[in-house]
């Protein structure tokens, strides 16, 4: 440890730092001494620091031993010697005061602190500088400070420093030298202006700073001084100089004035001197103010005072008075000091009304006196203009002109009809002057006045004013519209007819009526809502719609004209007709009460949704069967709100729906309740097969019962011998169909039969069967005949299950043609080693009857499976059927159901140029719908999808409706400016009829014409008028007014010009002139080069859109060649159907092929014939059928492409038209006769049965087509379209298909394609209706959907229902895929199929399919919100309760085992086949269209 040095006084710290762990204790010593001993010492025992505060030399010096504790018996020690240093002590000093000139001495003395001790010297903090001439002496602990002659140089501080080896410390004083006072400058005699300032200047020097005091003796005699009071006011201050400031000389403050200086040093030191008070001019009296009377003498005196001489002059408002003018006369006189001027004024005249001035001026000043002269005269009359004037008032306001400068007493004002003199004037006297507008009441409207009126002051009475000749408004019709009648026309409408008022009562012509209607019933409003209408004639008409169904409503009818409204007809009372309940029953509740019935109750709808009169309560039910398909859809009438639903299927799912109906018809249905009838003992099961399969073991199978009535708990089987002795009984799972039965005896018979088991109990017993084992069984197949059902593009099993001894060999056959024949085995199909025929990703061609063949040395047996092939259904065909100004109702005809019951409609509408859409899910029995709650006048899209079991069809058609209502309009017969007056414009809003639609917004803007800011004003409704308030004077001013409804909106501009302060109109607005013909020449240059730059930019915009319309064409021709392939691949598909099926087709399919400018040839033999360019070719179903039997008797026709020059018509281009739009009407092309609408006709070629030789083209409208023996005429089998000539937005009544265009070269080229697959090689072509459409069909290239149908075809439509086809939604990524016309290929989780209970085999099942055999009862999904339309997933109705199984399927129970994984992606690799519908992304391939058989080709 180093030694220390600790300052005395100060604290000091010893650390004694160990190192190492642990040690038990720290002491510390002193002479042996445990520290501490006294309270200066502390020791901190846990780091070994000693703290000695406040060290003191004799105390704390020496020797600290630190001793630490490393064991209990081993300790170390170390030492440290401590020095103690004491810092130097100054003995305080100070410097006593000292005058200048004096000697100073002062010791500085270091009364302790260790020697050596350094003493040094400074001076504001800096070393004495030699030049001060200070003297220094230093004597071992002192030191003097000596200075022999004290100067003012000499002030500062001094600072006396000590340094030892402990520290330094200093002592500090302040030497202050004092200067007795001295005159730096002193007062002089001087002269001071009354009233104008003046400084005795006085200042002096000395330390301290010298005071200076003022002293103050009044007049020239003997000086008797007196110190001045500086603060008895501002007049007389003190300057920081000493001097003396006097702000405003007064003659009293004339006299002698004394210095006096002193600063406590030396003697006092003073100077006097004389003030002389000069007196400018002054004037000392004059009137200020003085009246006098028009034409009258005045005279007007000023007094002036001052140093003379002076000399006094007139001024008046600036203006010297020259005194040798006439009427002017100006007199001078002396008195005593003072001098007094007179001006005299004869005689007076208004213009001496002002200011007049008597200036005095002397050597030392100038003074004036303002006197201010009014002369006295009757006033001016008063300028007067209209304020405002209505029928029975006018309200006037004038501006007063000249007072006669006397102050206004009254106003007179006089008003008498045009026709009548002022002697016979109706006068209002003595009007307030406080005034400046009134009103003149109980005029008569539409009458001609003359106004004037009068000022009066004390004086006189005024000439008569301006005179005003004023015509009053019309008024409101003082009588109310006659013989109002109200019929009610629908639920909504009620029909209001009446006449106008009675012609003396209508004060001006009726321009229009306010029709105001209530609902007349308890709680109804007591508010009016008002509709207004336009004048047509003397009987007025008008329909009240949106109205509250079967509800009484109180009317009134007001008639006005320019002026307002008139008063209300009597309120007339009408009903609205009953419509149909708009709300369901609620509170549906149903309970199964036994296997056969099921009770149900509900609440009636709330009276305000009956909408009528309750008739009666409809029931709506279907089964919901095991296979997912649905029952016969029947309904139930009651009364009451309960019924009971009796004969009904045991143990089965039914939906159930209720709806209340009135008169007028069906209401709302309720949401489906799913409800299942009890559990009841089953039928016997459908079938028993017994087989021997060796001499001791009988194979049995059997079929479920047909009337399951519950969950089958296990299947029993009896084996007899002789029957009815029961000698075995055995039991089976109730997924098992089949049963080994041993150690029976050879050659004898046996009598077996199956009974089924529920919770119920045992059911009835199958029917006998006897078998007898035999060592050499011939083959039997235990599986049973049937048809088995599959939806497409899953993996099907066939079961074959044969036995016999020696075991069979299996053969499958399919028929073709009515000819079995051996199937094909290829990557696709199969045979299993168990005899089961498996297809994977089953297409519709593969649907046909399979026969399974099994056979051995002893015999041979055969089943036949029929394969039906079920696909998502047809797209229906959807209609507009009504509208209203807040709905929309529509009806459709359902398509194909695709071999599956339809389970439900998703409906999706938008608003037009909206990508939102909104879907509703509808139940399976509807054909109509109604969606309320739209905007009026607005136009809505819709489309309807299908689902079956299935799932999602193709998207119909979208079709367009508007909803009743336009925008607003003004009428051209209603003056916009009902009145202008110069600062206010009321307007007119009368004229603005709604169009159907409640106004919803109304901005207002208005601008002088010469400024860029607009005045803008907005509502939410439109009032009766409008005034503007605070406009300029003489102005004109541009008015727009923007109205708006959910229909659109409509402007209206207009110019205006307020009028003159005196009620007159302004000059008309003056157009810019031209510039002159210079400046015009200056610019020729600048237009040259715009007009070179506009052109070169227009070549190259040009450039571009060649390029891009090329671009176009390449497009569509390759699109149009994607078209003809899949022509031909859909004829191909076609073509491979059996002819069973198209006989058993109860509805034409039809192909339309749309040919655009062009014509078709129809080639028989060796005839031709012409067919119009406006065609589109219908191709039946039966026509592409190889029946060998109707190959004579058939007429072949071939398709020709024919040149543009033979052309029948004229061609229309619609490349501009909308989707949906006439595209003639749009244009309003002006042709002549030749030109024709290209909807306006049809033309249908039927081709006989038998054939003739020729065929009638009719222009007018088409022939039934003929059909062939035993089909059926259905409505949805063909349609034909009406032409309209309503051009409301070229939308309204008009049909139009958008389909894809092509040419014949491409269609011949699509046929070729067709016979290289020898596919078509006999089919027929026959024309049997034709219908035209130019337009070209997005369908077949939307996003990545090339596989879409490329036809489309035309749909019936009522006039005033707009309708197209367009495509749907494109996708926005190929995962999207299911959303268009296709439905999405299903494979969920790579299951194989469902199969019918009698073919589920535990040798091909797999009994742990989790999630299998339960079932239960789900609604279907709730609406939801689309950006676009998309197909949304059918809800099963009976769905599984494991989540493993797919929401697809209607049920588990009898699928085989399911592949791992449901991507779709996934679902499509398991298939090794190239022929899978499927590509790697999951997209549809183009070739062999699978679903085209099941579908109508649109």
């Amino acid at each position: 440890m180093k030694n220390l040095t600790a300052i005395a006084g100060r604290d000091t710290y010893i650390h004694c730092r160990v190192i190492g762990y642990p040690y038990y204790s720290i002491k510390w010593y002193k002479n042996s001494n445990l520290l501490p001993f006294n309270h200066r010492q502390r020791a901190f025992e846990n780091n070994g620091t000693l703290k000695l505060s406040d060290v003191q030399k004799d105390v704390d010096e020496g020797e600290y031993t630190c001793n630490v504790l490393v064991q209990p018996q081993l300790s170390t020690s170390q030492s440290v010697h401590v020095t103690v240093k004491v810092p130097p002590f100054i003995q305080p000093f100070e410097f006593p005061r000292f005058s200048i000139g004096q000697r100073v001495f002062i010791p500085c003395v270091v009364v302790s602190g260790d020697l050596p001790i350094s003493i040094t010297w400074q001076k504001d903090g800096r070393p004495i500088p030699v030049s001060l001439g200070v003297t220094i002496d230093n004597i071992d602990f002192t030191s003097s400070l000596r200075i022999s002659n004290l100067s003012l140089m000499h002030n500062g501080n001094y600072t006396c420093i000590a340094r030892n080896d402990a520290a330094a410390v200093e002592h500090q004083s302040q030497l202050i030298v004092r200067v007795p006072p001295s005159f730096v400058v002193q007062p002089k005699d001087q002269d001071g202006i009354y009233g104008k300032a003046v400084i005795l200047n006085c200042s002096a020097e000395g330390y301290p700073v010298p005071t200076i005091v003022w002293k103050y003796s009044k007049g020239a005699g003997v000086p008797q001084f007196q110190p001045i009071p500086l603060n008895s006011g501002f007049r007389l201050q003190l300057l920081v100089n000493g001097s003396l400031l006097i702000k405003h000389v007064l003659e009293e403050d004339s006299g002698y004035y004394l210095c006096k200086v002193s600063n406590d040093v030396g003697a006092d030191v003073s100077k006097s001197m004389y003030l002389n008070v000069k007196i400018p001019a002054m004037i000392t009296s004059y009137p200020n103010t003085t009246l006098a009377t028009q034409g009258q003498r005045k005279e007007m005196s000023c007094t002036a005072h001052g140093e003379k001489p002076i000399m006094v002059r007139w001024e008046k408002e600036d203006r010297i008075i020259n005194p040798e003018m006439s009427r002017y006369v100006v007199s001078v006189k002396e008195v005593a000091d003072e001098v007094i001027s007179t001006l005299q004024i004869l005689p007076t005249v208004r213009e001496d009304s002002g200011f007049f001035s008597c200036h005095a001026i002397n050597s030392y000043g100038e003074d004036r006196g303002i006197i201010q002269l009014t002369v006295q005269e009757p006033p001016d009359p008063p300028e007067v203009e209209i304020r405002e004037v209505r029928d029975r008032t006018i309200a006037l306001r004038w501006t007063m002109g000249f007072d006669g400068n006397s102050p206004i007493t009254g106003y007179d004002i006089e008003c008498k009809n045009k026709s009548a003199s002022w002697e016979t004037a109706q006068r209002t006297k003595d009007v307030s002057p406080q005034l400046n507008q009134a009103t003149i009441i109980d005029l008569h409207p539409s009458s001609t006045y003359n106004i004037r009126m009068f000022a009066k002051n004390h004086i006189g009475k005024s000439e008569a004013s301006n005179e005003l000749t004023i015509t009053t408004d019309e008024a409101a019709p003082d009588g109310p519209p006659q013989d109002v009648q109200l019929e009610a026309i629908s639920s909504q409408s009620i029909k209001v007819s009446w006449k106008a008022p009675k012609k003396h009562l209508q004060n001006g012509m009726i321009r229009s009526y306010q029709i105001g209607y209530r609902e007349y019933s308890t709680g109804g409003s007591y508010q009016f809502n008002v509709i207004t209408m336009e004048t047509t004639g003397d009987s007025e008409t008008m329909t009240l719609d949106n109205l509250k169904k079967f509800t009484e409503y109180g009317v009134v009818v007001q008639a006005g004209n320019s002026a307002g409204i008139g008063p209300s007809s009597q309120e007339v009372i009408a009903k609205t007709l009953e419509d149909v309940p708009s709300r369901p029953p609620e509170n549906v509740q149903a309970t199964a009460t036994s296997p056969e019935s099921i009770s149900l109750s509900w609440q009636t709808p709330p009276k305000e949704a009956l909408n009528g009169g309750l008739q009666g309560f409809r029931v709506i039910y279907w089964a919901n069967l095991p296979d997912g398909e649905l029952g016969e859809i029947r309904n139930v009438t009651t009364s009451q709100p309960s019924l009971e639903l009796d004969g009904l299927e045991k143990y089965t799912n039914y939906s159930i729906q209720v709806l209340a109906f009135t008169r007028a018809g069906d209401g709302v249905r309720s949401e489906q309740i799913f409800i299942r009838t009890k559990e009841d003992v089953p039928g016997p099961p459908g079938g028993v097969k017994a087989a021997a399969a060796a001499n001791s073991v009988v194979y049995v199978s059997w079929l479920p019962p047909l009337k399951l009535n519950g969950v089958i708990r296990k299947y029993t089987i009896f084996c007899s011998n002789p029957y009815p002795t029961v000698i075995s009984e055995f039991e089976a799972a109730p997924d098992v169909f089949f049963y080994r039965v041993p150690n029976l005896s050879r050659n004898q018979k046996y009598s077996i039969w199956v009974v089924a088991v529920t919770a119920a109990g045992r059911g009835n017993a199958s029917d006998i069967v006897t078998v007898e084992p035999l060592a050499k069984a011939p083959a039997r197949i235990l599986t049973f005949s049937g048809t088995v059902t599959t939806p497409w593009v899953r993996d099907i099993v066939l079961p074959c299950k044969a036995v016999g001894d020696a075991p069979p060999t299996i053969k499958w056959l399919k028929e073709s043609n009515g000819t079995p024949v051996p199937v094909t085995i290829d990557s696709r199909r199969s045979i299993h080693s168990n005899g089961s025929f498996v297809i994977r990703t089953v297409k519709a061609e593969d649907s046909g009857y399979y026969t399974c063949v099994a056979s051995n040395n002893w015999g041979s047996d055969e089943i036949v499976l029929n394969l039906q092939v079920q696909v998502p259904p047809d797209q229906p065909r959807l209609t507009v059927t009504k509208t209203t100004t807040t709905s929309i109702t529509l009806s459709w005809i359902p398509g194909d159901n695709g071999g599956s019951s339809i389970r439900g409609y998703i409906l999706q509408y938008s608003e037009d140029n909206s990508e939102q859409w909104g879907n509703f899910p509808i139940s399976p029995s509807e054909r109509s719908y109604r969606l309320e709650n739209l905007k009026c006048g607005t136009w809505y899209k819709f489309t309807l999808t299908a689902q079956n079991g299935v799932g999602p069809g193709r998207i119909s058609e979208i079709i367009e409706a508007k909803t009743h209502g336009k925008e607003p309009q003004y009428s051209k017969d209603q003056e916009l400016f009902a009145s202008i007056n110069s600062t206010r414009v009321r307007l007119n809003l009368i004229g603005w009829n709604n169009g159907g639609c409640p106004i919803t917004s109304f901005v207002l803007e208005y601008r002088p014409v010469d400024t860029t800011v607009w005045t803008t004003a907005q509502r939410n409704s439109l009032t009766k008028s409008y005034i503007l308030y605070d406009l300029q004077e003489a102005t004109w001013y541009e008015l727009q007014m923007k109205v708006s409804n959910s229909a659109g909106f409509a402007e209206k501009r207009a110019m205006f010009a307020t009028l003159t302060s005196d009620g007159s109109t302004i000059a008309p607005l003056v157009k810019t002139t031209d510039e002159s013909k210079d400046s015009m020449s200056s610019n020729e240059g600048l237009k040259m080069m715009v007009t070179i730059s506009c052109i070169l930019v227009g070549i190259v915009l040009l450039f571009i859109l060649l390029m891009v319309l090329r671009k176009r064409r390449r497009e569509q021709r390759l699109k149009r060649l994607r078209d003809a392939k899949s022509l031909a691949e859909m004829l191909m598909s076609k073509n491979t159907r059996p002819s069973e099926t198209v006989n058993k087709q109860q509805q034409t399919l039809r192909m339309h092929i749309d040919i655009p400018r062009a014509q078709l040839l129809i080639e028989e033999r060796d005839t031709m014939e012409t067919i119009d360019d406006r065609s589109t070719v219908l191709l039946t179903d039966a026509d592409f059928g190889e029946t060998s039997k109707q190959k004579s008797s058939t007429v072949t026709h071939t398709v020709h492409y024919q040149s543009l020059s033979q052309a029948t018509g004229p061609l229309v281009d619609v490349s501009d038209a909308r989707p949906g739009t006439n595209p003639t009407a749009r244009r309003t092309a002006k042709t002549g006769p030749a030109a024709r609408n290209r909807y306006a006709s049809q033309w249908t070629l039927n081709r006989p049965h038998p054939p003739v030789s020729s065929h009638t083209l009719s222009t007018d409208w088409r022939l039934p087509t003929p059909r062939a023996a035993g089909s059926v005429d259905k409505e949805s089998d063909s349609y034909s379209v009406s032409p309209s000539q309503d051009t409301d937005r070229a939308r309204s009544s008009m049909v139009s298909t958008e389909s894809a265009s092509s040419t014949y070269e491409e269609l011949a080229r699509a046929y070729e394609h067709a016979k290289m697959e020898e596919q078509l090689r006999h089919a027929k072509f026959t024309i049997t209706e034709c219908f035209i459409s130019d337009t070209s069909s997005e369908q077949m290239t939307a996003g990545t959907n090339e596989y879409t149908d490329s036809l489309t075809s035309s749909t019936p439509s009522e006039s005033g229902i707009c309708r197209f086809t367009a495509s749907p939604p494109k996708p926005q990524d190929g995962g999207r895929v299911m959303n268009m016309a296709v439905p999405k290929a299903h494979r969920p989780g790579g299951e194989l199929v469902h199969l019918p209970p009698y073919l589920r085999m535990d040798f091909l099942l797999n009994r742990g399919v989790p999630g299998a055999g339960r079932e239960g009862c789900l609604e279907p999904q709730k609406s939801r919100t689309l950006k676009r339309p998309a197909i949304l997933q059918p809800t099963p109705l009976e769905a599984p309760a494991s989540r493993d199984v797919q929401q697809w399927q209607p049920g588990t129970a009898s699928t085989l085992p399911q592949r791992e994984g449901t991507d779709l992606a996934q679902a499509a690799k398991l298939s090794s086949s190239q022929e899978s519908l499927l590509d790697s992304r999951g997209h549809l391939k183009q070739s062999n269209n699978p679903y085209a058989k099941s579908y109508t080709l649109v």
